[in-house]
């Protein structure tokens, strides 16, 4: 399971102890330890789109400082996505120059002087790492993500500049939207049991609705990817349920802040 860790300016994240052992710098974010007043308080790391409440973005950007601080890279250059809920992964190599407002949904590097970021507040953040901590990626993945395959092709992306198998990769989910919290259409559910057939992770109810299992559903495409199960962390944290620690666009309603996941590879 994911340990929570409190920085000494008072950031409070979670980090995986399967990545933090092979030398990996990397944090899952909380709303806690920044500078942004209500509704963003207080680590926020992003606007709502199309909302007339908006932090400030000099805010934002000192929260992103305190969190790189807090994660042990705040020497390296910060990168994200335009995020889209696709499959779209970017790989990047130290000549390659990098636009933030790139459309995809997961980075990928060996750049150590670079750090990879996602921004969720109820979709899943995927920090992954080769064995040596040197090709690392961070993955953004909603349900409609889960259903696209964005893990597995950020899993063969990493494979392929890493050249190691995926036996050989670490990867740690982080906080969510949980299962009991994450109502969701027929339509949804039969997404689902495409992908998962009779074993998916969903709870279906008589009026048609139910519920998803999205870190479940993460986990288990990664270890039918190859990914050891004993090197896939997870944690039990509901961002819609836990709103002392965390943002949720479903429980705000769309005006609330936004968590990150960093990782960087080893130096």
């Amino acid at each position: 399971m994911l340990e929570r860790q409190t920085s000494p300016d008072g950031v409070v994240t979670y980090r995986s102890r399967l990545l933090a052992d092979i030398g990996v710098p990397h944090a899952f974010s909380t709303r806690l330890g920044g500078g942004s007043p209500a509704p963003f308080d207080s680590l926020n790391l992003g606007n709502p789109n199309g909302c007339d409440i908006q932090d400030r973005p000099e805010r934002i950007r000192d929260n992103y400082c305190r969190l790189l601080r807090a994660g042990g890279c705040d020497d390296r250059e910060l990168v994200w996505l335009w995020q889209i809920h696709g499959s779209r992964t970017i790989r990047l190599d130290p000549a390659t120059a990098h636009d933030n407002d790139t459309k995809a949904d997961a980075l990928v590097t060996r750049d150590s002087r670079r750090v990879l970021s996602v921004r969720v507040a109820d979709c899943v953040p995927v920090l992954v790492s080769a064995d040596d901590g040197r090709t690392v990626a961070a993955i953004h993945a909603g349900w409609r993500g889960v259903v696209a395959g964005v893990v597995v092709e950020a899993l063969k992306q990493l494979e392929d500049l890493s050249e190691v198998s995926s036996r050989r990769v670490t990867a740690a989910i982080g906080p969510s939207i949980g299962f009991d919290s994450f109502e969701v259409g027929p339509d949804v559910l039969d997404e689902f049991t495409r992908i998962f057939k009779r074993d998916a992770p969903i709870r279906r109810r008589p009026d048609g609705k139910g519920h998803v299992d999205l870190r479940e559903s993460l986990r288990r495409q990664l270890i039918a990817a190859g990914v050891r199960a004993d090197r896939v962390d997870t944690t039990d944290r509901c961002t819609y349920r836990d709103a002392d620690e965390f943002f949720s666009h479903r429980r705000e309603n769309g005006v609330t802040g936004r968590m990150a996941a960093i990782i960087a590879a080893a130096e």
